[in-house]
């Protein structure tokens, strides 16, 4: 790894790997920096080396990164493994740890693809063993072939939660329910994007052919559930739910829950970029343009980093991204920018198409985002409580770093991954506010986790 790369992509996903290609291609040198032991992202996940029957089993939009991945490889590019940004500040300097060796190095250009990561939503025994995120469960399928030997019950909204148990089911999973916690309202505020979302009839046509299935082998979909418990003691032993205003029950081993995803903010956040509420998909985003491009010169955001747009969004935000990268480093004009791009424009508008119905459909309940008991736990990290916020507040500390300062929460080794968005919406909900009034977690490195002794390796190997 040198000290100094022209253009550095963090991240290789959809938009970190069509970036990356793209730069390459124009004689750009460019270092790639990876966290996983290879490319593809959460979406395309052991792509490389995936048993043809399992790629079958994962579905066409999975196996279109094989492609990505492949002109990445034949590419100039520099990928870099087990490569994780712990820092990244306005003069377009980064800290890398890769391969258990901290680095700093200077970019002329950087492009965060860091992609986004499931909403953490706080409910009735959460933390129970056996409560997981539907993306862990579809990580040990992608990575390692594992699938729930004893059953499964999915809960939760969105997307995934149905692909997952159309996955599950074509892999010999006894899915035990699928329970939908969208609310009946949802389906009216979709409903004026429906006629747009209609153009992108790809994405409903394959939906209702997982729905289609699902229901063809019997296997139990709720919607409109309220009140979600997981039950147990040391592990999880039952899902409780109201359906129509009754109270069912399901024993199951495993309860696998999404909510949604939300963009991942720490680097952009940590480099003093400009970020925005995003109402219809209720979550902070990086502040940029079409290109990509944030209020901090030399900083892009690409892909789900920059708002949740799917994966072949995400390749058309990572190409747009690099060519205006490629620009401003004087290698094209604006002009010739402006036509490599054409393409790419129009593709993007068109796949975007759908998703102010899915922002409107699949929106979380309120009142989970707002209503934790007392007793449910917002930071897993340090332990603290929705009880314990909620008496910090009534205290007159009515900010997420007050909070912060006051509880540990959002202190520990996540570092507010899983609690941030928790916690301002319930201030938001005490205090009477709009979660775009309340100021998210300050952000500073390191952003991820980096030991003392690495840290002073670096400097020892500066000197050297």
């Amino acid at each position: 790894m040198k000290s100094h790369y022209p253009l550095v992509i963090i991240g290789a996903g959809p938009a970190g790997l069509a970036a990356a290609t793209t730069a390459s291609e124009h004689g750009i040198e460019t270092a790639l920096l990876d966290e996983q032991p290879a490319p593809g992202g959460q979406i395309y996940r052991n792509i490389e080396s995936m048993p043809t029957q399992r790629a079958e089993l994962l579905g066409s939009e999975y196996q279109r990164g094989e492609k990505l991945v492949q002109l990445m490889r034949s590419s100039n590019t520099h990928y870099f493994s087990d490569a994780s940004v712990w820092s990244l500040n306005g003069q377009l300097e980064l800290g890398v740890l890769h391969q258990g060796r901290a680095h700093l190095i200077h970019a002329d250009q950087v492009i965060i693809a860091g992609g986004a990561q499931e909403r953490p939503v706080p409910f009735p025994g959460w933390t129970l063993p056996g409560v997981m995120n539907a993306g862990a469960g579809q990580i040990l399928l992608k990575q390692s072939g594992l699938v729930p030997s004893d059953g499964v019950v999915l809960a939760g909204s969105g997307p995934l939660l149905l692909l997952l148990a159309w996955q599950y089911l074509n892999a010999g999973v006894d899915v035990k329910a699928v329970l939908d916690v969208q609310p009946m309202s949802n389906w009216l505020r979709a409903a004026p994007y429906l006629p747009k979302a209609l153009l992108a009839h790809h994405y409903i046509t394959k939906g209702l052919r997982y729905k289609r299935d699902l229901k063809a082998a019997g296997v139990l979909t709720r919607h409109g559930v309220k009140d979600l418990r997981a039950i147990g003691g040391g592990h999880v032993q039952a899902v409780d739910y109201i359906h129509r205003n009754k109270l069912y029950s399901i024993k199951t081993p495993l309860l696998l829950t999404h909510f949604g995803v939300i963009p991942q903010t720490h680097l952009s956040r940590a480099a003093s970029c400009a970020h925005e509420w995003n109402t219809a998909q209720q979550c902070w985003r990086p502040v940029n343009d079409v290109w990509g491009a944030t209020d901090i010169k030399g900083i892009s955001v690409a892909g789900d980093n920059a708002g949740i747009g799917g994966a072949r969004t995400a390749e058309h935000n990572g190409r747009l991204a690099a060519f205006n990268a490629i620009h401003q480093m004087g290698h094209i004009s604006q002009g010739e920018r402006d036509k490599k791009a054409k393409k790419d424009l129009r593709w993007m508008k068109d796949e975007l198409l759908i998703r102010p119905f899915l922002d409107a459909m699949f929106r979380p309940p309120s009142i989970m985002l707002t209503h934790p008991t007392d007793e449910e736990i917002l930071c897993r990290c340090e332990e603290v409580t929705a009880g314990d916020i909620r008496k910090v507040l009534e205290e007159g500390h009515q900010t997420p770093n007050a909070v912060k300062f006051h509880t540990r929460c959002g202190m520990g080794p996540c570092q507010g991954r899983q609690c941030a968005d928790s916690v301002a919406q319930l201030i938001a909900y005490e205090t009477g506010t709009n979660p775009r009034d309340i100021e998210p977690y300050r952000v500073r490195p390191p952003v991820k986790p980096i030991t003392i002794g690495q840290l002073a390796g670096m400097e020892q190997n500066s000197e050297e």
